[in-house]
């Protein structure tokens, strides 16, 4: 049975003002520590429980060659604040874990259209346009693999939003983690690359096909208007952040 969000965590949401309607970081909006944001995904679907090792592909899969990634999906870390902070939540200086939500929040889990890894250093929320974005983005990735024949593959997201003290923990073991420091408006989530979640071996795909058709997923996204993506090394995933889609 899932399990309601913490009193807190719900009177704050149902009292948010929506983004859509104009709302700018107010003063008079309600703080929210981070020990009221449930870690539970309350999900009890079998995406949940993806096959502990990919397969060994068998079958090949064409997608668009694009060249280098980090070339094609280069937006920097100013582009992706500037955005973020037009539409996000509102974090307070003074503390280490507040924030103002002055936008909603909904609360993401192992669906369908992707799966959630275990999180150590993120919670599972985003502001609803970052959400239905991620939604999307898993739709197409699974309606691209079914084009070309199928497999049971889903996106692997690997962190959402973030406390300024989870930052801070994670630069002295990421180097990437400053460029990631947007992670904690909830505009923005990793996507691997290098990991994909497999509910079936019935159709083996390679993890560079499906590499690929997830990035010409996202170049179609991106060139659309819809995210801004910067192609990480280190820690490999696609960091990608949610556009205005009202402006």
């Amino acid at each position: 049975m899932k399990q309601l969000l913490p009193i807190t965590l719900s009177i704050a949401l149902l009292s948010a003002i929506s983004c859509s309607g104009g709302a700018s970081h107010g003063d008079n909006a309600e703080p929210m520590d981070i020990g009221d944001f449930d870690l539970d995904t309350d999900s009890v679907s079998l995406y949940d429980n993806p096959l502990a090792e990919l397969p060994e592909p068998t079958i090949p899969m064409p997608f668009k060659r694009m060249g280098n990634y980090a070339k094609v999906f280069n937006d920097s870390n100013y582009i992706h604040w500037k955005e973020a902070e037009r539409i996000g939540l509102s974090p307070l200086t003074d503390t280490r874990s507040h924030w103002n939500l002055n936008v909603p929040l909904e609360k993401i889990a192992s669906c369908k259209d992707f799966y959630v890894e275990p999180l150590t250093y993120s919670r599972p929320y985003l502001i609803p346009q970052a959400a239905a974005m991620l939604h999307e983005i898993g739709r197409r990735f699974n309606d691209s693999i079914a084009a070309r024949g199928g497999g049971d593959y889903r996106i692997k997201v690997t962190s959402v939003l973030r406390t300024p003290e989870s930052v801070a923990r994670l630069k002295r073991r990421n180097r990437n983690a400053v460029d990631s420091s947007v992670h904690q408006l909830a505009t923005t989530f990793d996507i691997s690359y290098s990991r994909f979640a497999c509910f079936s071996d019935r159709k083996p795909r390679a993890m560079a096909d499906l590499k690929g058709v997830l990035a010409e997923v996202l170049l179609a996204m991106r060139d659309e208007g819809k995210c801004w993506i910067k192609y990480e090394i280190k820690q490999p995933c696609f960091h990608i952040t949610v556009r205005d889609q009202n402006k």
